[in-house]
């Protein structure tokens, strides 16, 4: 069984909370910075603002996500998408609002929508490229509609939804600046985005333990483990796409395995298996093991588990309204910074003269 813990980093500590108890620690082992990822397919798409790289088959990844929603016990694998999607639904409650229409793209079996009540989204559209994943969807409160649709391709008009949701199917959108401008587009002015997505140090125990694998058996390494955003390039995204006020926060799940092999069937129950271009079609035996035996020894726990760090960023932006509060024009400021130290000086007088 697996054992999920969440750990958001504060001052350099780092705070778990397991489910059913809480426990505070201090992160003393550096993290080994696997190597970086060189090579990428040199296949190219065009799009309306130049050439994009197309670094996923997007096809190979509907089949995956086809054969995860046909296994017997598909539902066992949802852990990681229940969680992320129920912090996506904590960050809808912050907003004191009511959404008539929303959007969830890349919905999966809905993860998002089972947390919600229909007093805060009123009527949800669900989107996803597997069929398979539509039927399974979790009930809620609110009525849902389902469309089959790529992320890549959202087929609705401009101006329809307040709001839009995604939790974990951006990462494997080759156009990325491309969908969050097509997610502008279908929101209504004040309308806001809401999106989670693994984010650039997520699975390093695993990539690292096959890359030296790789390396020490095979003499070089391919990427098994997709490539994803950086944080800091995630704003800049979202405010090329049109978007303002962004927040943008960083949390790590970390869940604990018996070993490699059951990280690697668990992300392949997911249907998170790597669908780059380049990728891989097989990995020896001894390359396996030898990488098994890595991580292992260097990121096994005292129980004899291991772990797998998931990063995952969440971001929210607006789209445009006259009605939001807008800064102060550049120059307008009655007060200056030099005159701090006065005003300071004159309340302190102030409270000597009135004891």
């Amino acid at each position: 069984m697996n054992n999920l813990v969440s750990s958001r980093s504060v001052g350099g500590a780092c705070l778990l909370c397991r489910r059913g108890a809480a426990v505070s620690a201090r992160v003393t082992q550096q993290r080994p910075h696997p190597a970086p990822l060189t090579r990428l397919s040199s296949r190219l798409l065009s799009s309306r603002q130049g050439g994009t790289m197309n670094v996923f088959d997007r096809n190979m990844k509907r089949r995956q996500k086809k054969w995860a929603s046909s296994l017997q016990e598909h539902n066992k694998y949802d852990y990681l998408r229940d969680e992320v999607g129920s912090r996506v639904a904590d960050r809808i409650y912050d907003i004191a609002r009511t959404f008539p229409l929303a959007l969830d793209v890349g919905c999966g079996k809905s993860h998002i929508a089972e947390h919600l009540s229909k007093e805060v989204v009123e009527r949800l559209f669900l989107t996803d490229i597997s069929d398979g994943l539509l039927r399974q969807k979790k009930e809620g409160e609110m009525p849902t509609h389902c469309v089959m649709a790529d992320e890549e391709f959202l087929p609705f008009r401009e101006n329809t939804f307040d709001l839009v949701v995604s939790s974990l199917s951006m990462h494997w959108i080759n156009d990325l600046p491309g969908a969050l401008r097509q997610i502008h587009q279908v929101l209504k002015p004040d309308g806001v985005f809401i999106g989670a997505m693994v984010g650039g140090e997520t699975l390093y125990e695993l990539r690292c333990s096959l890359q030296l694998a790789e390396l020490e058996r095979e003499g070089g390494f391919s990427p098994h483990i997709s490539p994803y955003t950086a944080v800091t390039d995630l704003g800049n995204l979202l405010g090329q796409a049109g978007f303002n006020m962004l927040t943008v926060d960083v949390d790590e799940i970390q869940v604990h395995y018996p070993g490699m092999l059951d990280v690697m069937c668990d992300l392949q129950g997911m249907g998170e298996s790597n669908c780059v271009w380049n990728r891989k079609s097989l990995l020896h035996r001894d390359t396996i093991l030898a990488a098994a035996a890595v991580y292992k020894e260097m990121y096994g726990n005292e129980d004899g588990s291991v772990p797998a760090t998931f990063e995952i960023l969440y971001m929210i932006g607006w789209k445009p309204h006259e009605s939001q509060v807008k800064p102060a024009k550049r120059g307008s400021a009655t007060a200056s910074f030099a005159d701090l130290s006065k005003i300071s000086q004159s309340e302190a007088s102030i409270k000597t003269d009135n004891p």
